[in-house]
């Protein structure tokens, strides 16, 4: 037995190994995924006399959309968020993550605001409490305050189609 055992453990490694070669790396589990949405409090982009809360949006199936006026990524989904807030399928939270060079008011001025509300975290604290690794992040949240979903990544009509709308469905949104 004793000389098998080096080879045994040596299929178990190839296996994992293995195994890890087809996964997605755009796919991050997150440990959020059927638990309460972290809460925070955060000032408006623009507006430092108002905030905003996920208790806010108790009571309503919403989108968690973590950006920065840096990402050209962000950028990319840009155009597909303002289709998606204009049609009202859903509402839209922006949350503005590390802008050092407060770019994010004049930005949405220029290219319009998909948002119902921008959040700013400028030292990324609210970014860390909900695991984002980069931007942009999004997240489904439900009528409870429960997160639902976790994308990594631009969003576009094909991502819509094979993993928000069948979740929003799911949830009755």
């Amino acid at each position: 037995m004793k000389r098998w055992l080096p080879l045994v453990l040596f299929l178990v490694l190839v296996g994992f190994f293995a195994k890890g070669l087809f996964l997605n790396p755009r796919e991050v589990p997150s440990p959020f995924i059927g638990r309460t949405a972290p809460a925070f409090t955060l000032p408006l982009v623009g507006n430092a006399g108002a905030s905003f809360s996920p208790a806010d949006m108790k009571g309503k199936v919403w989108m968690l959309n973590i950006w920065a006026p840096w990402c050209v990524s962000c950028r990319q989904e840009h155009g597909f968020l303002m289709q998606l807030a204009q049609s009202g399928r859903i509402p839209i939270v922006g949350l503005n993550w590390k802008d050092a060079d407060r770019e994010a008011q004049a930005l949405l001025a220029r290219t319009g605001s998909p948002y119902v509300a921008v959040p700013d975290d400028p030292d990324g604290r609210v970014g860390i409490d909900y695991g984002v690794t980069g931007t942009p992040e999004t997240y489904i949240i439900d009528r409870q305050g429960v997160v639902r979903l976790k994308h990594v990544g631009p969003i576009g009509p094909d991502v819509w189609q094979t993993k928000f709308e069948p979740k929003l469905k799911e949830l009755g949104a």
